[in-house]
């Protein structure tokens, strides 16, 4: 403890955090070789995989949209200072970003795998394994008292930056190559 009652700051913790998001990524990765196609992919309604993959990863994207705002806001680059609604708005946003995200990434990570067949595609799966890993600093970041000031915000931009280049070289890519998928895809 710091001698002002606060706990004293120690770079130990996000240390620990990048190793273990580090070690989530890479056994994402290759939990993908231990069951290759096994697992079936899911629709959840929608006519199509891709449909629903693009769907939701847009969905996705536009949170990760509102979750920069947010975030900017909280930490005053917006010009004036956040209300006090943002801040659990932020959380509730980020959490219903991460839900949306699963049936996608089950499909991606387990239903299809680690594909290698395009540099685009080996891209957005390495991505997607990073982007849990950096799920995993961003907790240790949040509910760490005795962090660096620093590491809240560098592991939210992290996250936020990851999520997004995978919804860029996946949804975005699909959407812009093909327009919006209508179902007919496998």
């Amino acid at each position: 403890m710091a001698l002002t009652g606060t706990p004293a700051r120690t770079s130990r913790v996000p240390v620990v955090a990048f190793v273990l998001g580090a070690a989530v990524a890479v056994l994402l990765g290759v939990n993908d070789r231990r069951h290759p196609g096994s697992v079936s992919p899911v629709k959840l309604g929608f006519t199509s995989v891709i449909q629903m993959k693009t769907w939701l990863a847009l969905v996705v994207g536009a949170l990760l949209l509102v979750q920069l705002v947010g975030g900017l806001w909280m930490y005053g680059r917006l010009g004036r200072a956040a209300p006090a609604w943002v801040g659990p708005a932020h959380r509730a946003v980020g959490i219903v970003a991460v839900l949306v995200s699963l049936p996608v990434a089950y499909d991606c990570l387990l239903a299809f795998g680690i594909q290698t067949y395009e540099f685009r595609v080996l891209l957005h799966s390495l991505l997607g394994c990073a982007v849990y890993g950096a799920l995993v600093v961003k907790v240790f970041a949040v509910r760490s008292h005795s962090a660096p000031s620093w590491f809240l915000p560098v592991a939210g931009g992290l996250l936020f930056t990851l999520f997004l280049a995978a919804v860029l070289t996946s949804a975005v890519w699909y959407s812009a190559q093909y327009g919006f998928p209508t179902g007919n895809q496998y």
